[in-house]
């Protein structure tokens, strides 16, 4: 191997951290990988010789003596010197890039044969007024349940798995690339370490079944859409007798006729008469909780808004009530008959001049001014 200086090899500088190191080796050693570089001789030595010189800056032992005598106090000690052995490049390789690879290359380590169940998600539509009030519904969800027959372990009953044959229950198998070895998760056992002999009839040896179960979700009052509630383990059913996951319960409010909702608020349109509005009167408007009167002074105006306190939404989340807000819409008359557009008439003629119209008369003196100053 090169006698070059590992410092320089990996782009450092003497003093640098651990972590620097192996951040700047993962970054070159990715670079001339023998996987990246298939027949590339050049890169293979390059691959080899940052791995030599990783290998030593990475061991606090090896680095002190290489800092203290240089390759003189490392030769003999890497894995990678003179007799051309690559039993410590395992290590380094999984220690490096075992994120990559799914585990260290040299742990041996198997998968958990237990695995937690998949969450679900179920969308719920609610009218806003069962939003507002809160309701317990019932809801079907198809999800996977643990098999009854085998208990979940999906070997037939009265047998159990048997440690997988391939992997030797490790979960893992080990392939040579080149001058170096990488395992893998085990084909036959999906890296569990266990194979199922005799699987159960029911489930295939799977340890679970396709079901539509009913549920009685209990809605709180105050939810909106976008809240959900989280139903701990009635998602679908871990495998090889696992922890279940959770059922996730996605609230969607229907659009309402009469009211729109913003937070706690309630907003609502109240169409009234042309005379109404003029003269002034009450009316009658509905609300979440019943009917309640709303006083409409004299010369009310299109647009208006006149808020109702605490006769809007109680949020889930707390805080005060909030309220009710109507806005006045003034009902131009239509379908009139003779005498009423007669009336109508008089009573623009006995409005003659724009005192009566405060809207009118603004908008005429600005258009006025508008075109005065063209």
């Amino acid at each position: 191997m090169s006698k070059r200086d590992y410092y320089e090899i990996l782009g450092v500088a003497k003093g640098t951290d651990p972590k620097e190191i192996k951040k700047a080796y993962r970054k070159k050693a990715m670079k001339y990988h023998p996987d990246r570089n298939p027949d590339d001789k050049e890169a293979e030595a390059k691959f080899k010789e940052l791995s030599e010189a990783y290998e030593v800056l990475s061991d606090d032992q090896k680095r002190q003596a290489y800092n203290q005598h240089g390759h003189a106090g490392v030769d003999g000690q890497s894995g990678f010197g003179g007799g051309g052995q690559h039993g410590s490049f395992s290590d380094i390789f999984g220690d490096v890039f075992g994120d990559i690879f799914g585990g260290a290359a040299g742990g041996g380590g198997r998968r958990s044969s237990v695995q937690r169940g998949s969450d679900l998600r179920y969308d719920l539509e609610l009218t806003l007024e069962e939003a507002v009030r809160g309701v317990e519904r019932k809801i079907q969800v198809p999800t996977l349940v643990g098999c009854k027959t085998c208990d979940g372990s999906g070997a037939k009953k009265g047998t159990s798995p048997v440690t997988c044959t391939t992997c030797g229950g490790v979960g893992q198998v080990r392939m040579q690339q080149g001058f170096f070895s990488v395992q893998q998760t085990c084909p036959a056992c999906n890296g569990q370490g266990k194979m199922i002999k005799d699987p159960c009839r029911d489930c295939n040896g799977r340890g679970v079944n396709r079901e539509t179960k009913t549920l009685n979700v209990k809605i709180p009052a105050g939810v909106d859409t976008g809240d959900r509630i989280r139903l701990s383990g009635e998602g679908e059913a871990g495998g090889h007798g696992g922890p279940s996951g959770d059922l996730f319960v996605q609230m969607h409010v229907k659009q309402h006729a009469i009211f729109e909702r913003d937070g706690a608020n309630l907003y609502c349109e109240v169409p009234i008469g042309f005379a109404e509005a003029a003269l002034g009167g009450e009316l009658e408007v509905p609300t979440l909780g019943g009917r309640v009167k709303l006083k409409i002074p004299p010369e009310t105006q299109t647009g208006k808004m006149f808020r109702l306190r605490g006769k809007g939404v109680k949020q889930v989340r707390g805080g005060a009530q909030g309220d009710l807000i109507c806005r006045v819409l003034v009902e131009t008359p239509v379908n009139l008959t003779a005498r009423q557009k007669e009336l109508l008439k008089e009573f623009q003629t006995s409005c003659a001049g724009r005192k009566h119209s405060p809207k009118e008369s603004s908008w005429f003196d600005g258009v006025k001014k508008f075109f005065e100053e063209m």
